[in-house]
């Protein structure tokens, strides 16, 4: 039996050297043998599955390489045989727990990234497939902190700030040949003055491009849809400067006047009508001007007197804008210089707040009446836009005067041929009209904000040319065209 047993022993025994030498050859060949890793997962793998940790599972859209193998996960990335020490499973539970924790805040942060990223991704890769939109996602994710802002956030252009330059392919259009559109008395071309260095100038905003405007492109982008000019006389001259650079300045007998439409023909006994309206067939594209200098609703006292006093209704918009904003996609606002007491009374306008006359000390002030006004209609404008969501409205800041030496009717002049704005820049964040920036903060309504970069240009104005004026009258208030509205427009094309 002993015989036996020993012998019975000594079989074992070399049975078992023989697979331990096995095993030990099999894990050394592990490594190097690439038709063994074909059939065993790799040894990383293996190491997970050796140990009670798992791996963060990061769930569908998170942003993978966001841990960092030296910060906290860094317990976890660790395989035991790395380790000085294996943890308990409660240890690694407690850690787990501290590493979700700490992962909570930077996930939150990324969440928001990742979703801007991928607003973004959807406008700059037309549609393209979720696998380039994660490439990008994570090559966005994956900068420093410090420069997440910058990589992430998309700051919308002040067109603003900038500075005027020099641009020999300027003017958009003829000053000469424009005549089926542009009032001959704001055609500087086609007036006593022989310069006209002030159509060369272009704006160039700070930090950014403008999109170069181009008739075909604005109609078409206009395609089936109508902008509106309401307010005084420089909303005319935009209303005139957009229809010479959408028509190039030239002769369009298929452009057609459909003023009926909207009512603007001219009354009997008129000069003018009080807007006008065209369509461009080829994109039924429709451009229109309504007058109204105070932007508010006027209504005569006595209907039956044609030398009757008018309410002015500074809280309640035009009667046209009333009537017709549901026919408008693009609508541009501005008043300014009829607020004063001279054009009240002239015009017999009889201030009414809430459909009476008003008492308000503070409001009966040309400065609070205006502003109280500009405020009220914007704020009209906004509680419409519910209303009508393929709407974009505008509220045009002033246009600035230039007279030095005294205004229009007591020797103000404007004689400047070289700019103001040689060598300036406009750099200041809020428009220099502070009551139409107030307006429209907190609204769906946008500014327009033309002012400071048009203070600049006291040499583009009509000047002693206007051919209307008495002798030594200059008018420094209007603008030759093509000239400064021109440039106006091209910033309202860069913001539809």
């Amino acid at each position: 039996m002993k015989g036996s047993f020993f012998r019975l022993r000594g079989k074992e025994l070399s049975l078992i050297l023989i697979v331990l030498v096995c095993t030990t050859i099999f894990i050394w060949a592990w490594d190097g043998t690439p038709l063994l890793s074909t059939f065993l997962p790799p040894k990383s793998r293996f190491m997970w599955l050796s140990s009670e940790n798992k791996p963060v599972n990061y769930q569908e859209g998170q942003l993978l390489n966001t841990v960092s193998p030296t910060g906290p996960d860094a317990a976890i990335l660790t395989t035991p045989t790395e380790r000085k020490e294996t943890p308990s499973v409660e240890e690694d539970e407690a850690k787990h727990k501290q590493i979700l924790e700490a992962e909570k805040g930077s996930r939150v942060e990324n969440s928001t990234i990742l979703t801007e990223v991928k607003e973004i991704d959807k406008l700059t890769l037309g549609g393209k497939n979720s696998r380039q939109e994660k490439r990008s996602v994570n090559k966005i994710a994956s900068t420093d902190s410090g420069n997440r802002s910058s990589s992430v956030s998309v700051k919308a252009c002040n067109y603003a700030k900038g500075k005027w330059v020099v641009d020999d392919s300027r003017p958009l259009y003829s000053g000469s040949d424009c005549k089926q559109w542009l009032s001959q008395m704001w055609a500087c071309r086609l007036m006593q003055r022989t310069d006209f260095a002030y159509e060369k100038l272009q704006w160039h905003p700070k930090d950014c491009q403008m999109e170069d405007f181009e008739g075909s492109k604005f109609l078409t982008r206009m395609q089936d849809k109508t902008i509106a000019f309401i307010g005084d006389s420089l909303g005319r001259q935009q209303f005139q400067s957009l229809m010479c650079m959408v028509s190039g300045g030239k002769e369009s007998p298929d452009v057609m006047d459909v003023g009926k439409e909207y009512g603007l023909v001219k009354p009997r006994g008129a000069i003018r009508p009080n807007g006008w309206a065209y369509r461009f067939p080829s994109t039924n594209t429709t451009i229109l001007y309504y007058w109204s200098a105070s932007l508010c609703d006027l209504e005569p006292l006595n209907i039956t007197n044609p030398a009757s006093d008018y309410a002015m209704h500074l809280d309640r918009p035009p009667a046209f804008l009333r009537q017709y904003l549901h026919k408008f996609n693009v609508l541009v606002l501005n008043t300014g210089h009829h607020w004063n007491r001279g054009k009240i009374k002239a015009n017999r306008w009889i201030m009414h707040v809430g459909g009476v006359p008003n008492t308000n000390r503070k409001i009966a002030e040309i400065g609070g009446a205006k502003n109280f006004t500009i405020h009220s209609i914007v704020s009209w404008v906004n509680s419409q836009l519910p209303k009508h969501p393929n709407l974009k409205a505008f509220y045009r800041s002033i246009s600035p005067r230039h007279f030095v030496n005294g205004d229009w009717n007591t020797g103000g002049s404007c004689d400047n041929t070289t700019p103001m704005s040689v060598g300036k820049e406009v750099l200041q964040d809020e428009s220099s009209d502070y009551s139409a920036g107030n307006a429209v903060k907190g609204t769906g309504v946008k500014l327009l904000d033309i002012t400071a970069l048009s203070e600049l240009r006291d040499e583009g104005h009509i000047s002693r040319y206007s051919i209307r004026a008495s002798p030594g009258v200059h008018d420094c208030l209007h603008w030759c065209l093509p000239g400064v509205p021109d440039t106006w427009n091209e910033i309202l094309f860069a913001q539809i």
